[in-house]
């Protein structure tokens, strides 16, 4: 059975309202997408992360009547928003194999690559993560994971141990073992990450180095990796710099360029901090413990 997905932009205000009506109206599921390519940077406490003019997407099963739903829609908020609402029909199909099927091999430095089961690279000498879309974000083909493996392909953890922070999918714990480190701890809010990260470690025929683990159970290390927010990134400061070991290195991503300085100068105390890396508008910063 096809599926219909109803798209309607609207302002700040009306977002989380027709968000909210769209999932009373029978909505699958919906999202909030920026409809005018508004850059939305990390929201403080208690701010609502929603762009001036957000585009709301609900999926209904096939046989909702699009009439009906134009109409009950105008009657909640109304007035005609419905003039810019678009119906499209989706197909059934196996959803994970389509996002499969444009998923490709990605090279990440000299060696290190990460490519879907079926899809490796030719180059003989490579490093292949093997990844499959999972429950936890992290496919590398977002700037601050595409940093985080560029930096381990030029730096690689021979022998050395790891913490992986907020390790989502668990890319990043996966290349440094596939990149020879001795032993990576992987450790995540979330169970699914978890549960995620674990599929991937052993898909890759590493989970035998691999440690899942709560934060508070770690204990100092030569390598920190944290893909996470700027912001969370201050916060957790103490923390991190107390889970690396002296002469040992940290690298921090999910940094948006403005924010760079921040980020560096609240750990320049504890670590030599190099100048960012940048890949579109995000960085990626590296520290030695001193």
């Amino acid at each position: 059975m096809p599926w219909i997905q109803a798209h309607l932009t609207t302002g700040k205000e009306q977002a989380p309202l027709i968000e909210l009506l769209f999932e009373n109206l029978g909505a699958l599921s919906t999202t909030l997408e920026d409809a005018e390519d508004e850059p939305l940077l990390e929201p403080g406490p208690g701010e609502l992360p929603i762009w001036q003019r957000t585009r709301v997407t609900g999926l209904f099963e096939g046989d909702i009547d699009s009439d009906d739903l134009r109409h009950r829609i105008n009657q909640t908020l109304n007035s005609d928003v419905t003039l810019t609402l678009q119906l499209e029909v989706l197909e059934d199909q196996a959803w994970e194999r389509a996002w499969l099927d444009n998923f490709h091999a990605m090279s990440f430095g000299q060696r290190l690559w990460v490519a879907p089961q079926g899809k490796r690279p030719e180059q003989p000498d490579a490093v292949i993560v093997e990844l499959d879309p999972g429950l936890a974000f992290g496919t590398g083909t977002h700037p601050t994971t595409a940093l985080c493996l560029q930096w381990l392909d030029r730096t690689p953890p021979e022998q050395l141990e790891a913490i992986d922070f907020g390790c989502g999918s668990g890319i990043l714990a996966v290349a440094a073992l596939k990149l020879g480190a001795r032993r990576v701890y992987a450790t995540d809010h979330d169970p699914q990450a978890l549960q995620a990260t674990r599929a991937n470690a052993e898909k890759n025929q590493v989970l035998g180095r691999l440690q899942l683990c709560d934060s508070g159970e770690l204990q100092p290390v030569d390598l920190v990796m944290a893909n996470i927010l700027a912001g969370t990134l201050i916060e957790l400061r103490d923390l991190l710099a107390g889970l690396t070991r002296p002469g040992g290195r940290i690298i921090l991503s999910g940094i948006l360029s403005e924010q760079a300085e921040r980020v560096s100068d609240a750990y320049a105390d504890a670590f030599h901090m190099q100048p960012p890396r940048q890949q579109e508008e995000w960085v990626l910063l590296e520290g030695r413990r001193k």
